[in-house]
């Protein structure tokens, strides 16, 4: 059996832990674009702030490949896969037969029809590349712009200010972290990042990128007409699934790759998995993507270990953001804000503005299916774990929660009496 894997992510070393779960013995070749061994894209920021060095990035240790028995082709691009062959087909002139294959492509940035991109000055925040060329800009820069609010906007917005360059955030929805958090939590996180010093537009974006006769970045006109000086734009407003691959050899996609609960697409032979997937959502069962770094692994793992042969269902994706700004830690999982005028769902929700604390829990039918916590998130995994086994609230429980006490003596009886699969949660 030989499987191969295109895409060198988080989302491939769950699949090569899952088949050698399943099969010792089986030749798995991964082939990746990027020409270093899988890292951590959430610690790129963490690099860019100069928090650590490179050498801190990698998934795992360099003998991993060499025990797993994993030949890598790295700087490698697949241009298409031909799936009655059984093969893919690279940049480098190699037709590479598979008995099984996974697609872990992940997610591509989305770039705006913005006048002025094209030329140089304009980042993503993706990949380590980008990275590398930040920090070695962020020596001379004075200012930079990042258009997007979200947390790969804010996170690269921080790691730029802390290497004294001179940030403004742009946002076009009415606050940051729309997706993720609520009005309340995303104001508290906007005034702790403008209090440290970084500009934070809401309700804007950019209109033109204008250049000089030498094509360098003057500013950007805003959409509200206002102009900010600045030699670097970083459009980080987010990630779109990468599934052409997918799309152009017939396998069927929607707004991912669609996948079945084995992680297998429309063609038997063919398994996706990670922010390219559209996968079982834990909370609501239905397929959608959720590109979130534990749900990209555990798809994997799954599909690794269906591809060599077991037949695991995927539990379910749930979303799930950590991050921090100067200080005040922040916590959002799964639905958190659900639709107004559904009057099946109920929030609680406690705002402290002077010690910057905010708790927001969303409850659906007698059950926790989200919450926020900014400030204070001492008790973050006693409420996921209410949301991810959807454990039943009965009135006491419920107080308990909403007064910030979830002990684990308020789990039911019946939930201790199960039996729960780490490798696959």
């Amino acid at each position: 059996m030989h499987y191969v894997l295109i895409g060198n992510g988080i989302a491939s070393i769950g699949a090569i832990e899952g088949i050698r779960r399943q099969d010792a013995r089986g030749a798995v070749t991964v082939i990746g674009a990027e020409d270093s061994p899988a890292y951590g894209r959430p610690l790129i920021s963490y690099l860019l702030a100069g928090k650590i060095g490179p050498d801190q990035l990698a998934l795992r240790p360099e003998e991993f490949y060499k025990k797993s028995g994993v030949a890598l082709k790295l700087g490698t691009r697949v241009l298409r896969v031909d799936p009655k062959a059984k093969r893919v087909h690279t940049d480098k002139g190699e037709a590479v037969a598979y008995d099984r294959l996974l697609l872990a492509t992940g997610g591509k940035p989305f770039t705006p029809a913005i006048p002025g991109l094209e030329g140089p000055g304009v980042y993503n925040f993706t990949n380590l590349d980008h990275a590398q060329v930040l920090i070695s800009l962020a020596k001379t820069m004075k200012r930079a712009v990042v258009v997007g609010g979200g947390l790969i906007g804010l996170k690269a917005a921080e790691s730029l200010f802390d290497r004294g360059v001179e940030v403004s955030i742009l946002e076009l929805a009415p606050r940051i972290l729309s997706l993720a958090f609520d009005e309340n939590a995303a104001q508290l996180a906007s005034r702790r990042l403008m209090d440290a010093g970084i500009a934070v537009h809401c309700g804007v974006t950019a209109k033109e990128i204008r250049r000089d006769e030498t094509g360098a970045i003057k500013g950007l006109l805003l959409t509200d007409g206002l102009f900010l000086e600045t030699g670097v734009v970083v459009i980080a407003i987010g990630v779109v699934p990468n599934f052409e691959l997918a799309r152009d050899c017939g396998i069927k996609v929607d707004k991912g790759i669609v996948v079945d609960e084995t992680m297998r697409t429309s063609d038997p032979e063919v398994f996706a998995a990670g922010d390219v997937a559209q996968a079982k959502d834990l909370l609501t069962g239905d397929n959608r993507v959720v590109p979130i770094w534990t749900n990209a692994y555990n798809q994997g793992f799954c599909a690794g270990k269906n591809m060599a042969g077991a037949h695991e269902p995927y539990v379910g994706g749930l979303a799930m953001n950590s991050i921090s700004f100067y200080g005040l830690p922040t916590m959002s999982v799964g639905t958190v804000n659900p639709p107004e005028a559904d009057p099946d769902y109920e929030v609680a929700a406690t705002l402290d503005e002077k010690k910057q604390s905010y708790r927001k829990l969303v409850f659906h039918q007698g059950r926790l299916v989200g919450y926020v916590l900014v400030g204070d998130i001492d008790q973050a995994g006693m409420y996921t774990a209410f949301v991810k086994f959807k454990l039943p609230v009965a009135e006491e429980t419920r107080r308990k929660l909403v007064s910030g006490e979830p002990g684990v003596l308020l789990w039911p009886d019946e939930f201790f009496n199960q039996t729960w699969n780490p490798g696959t949660d």
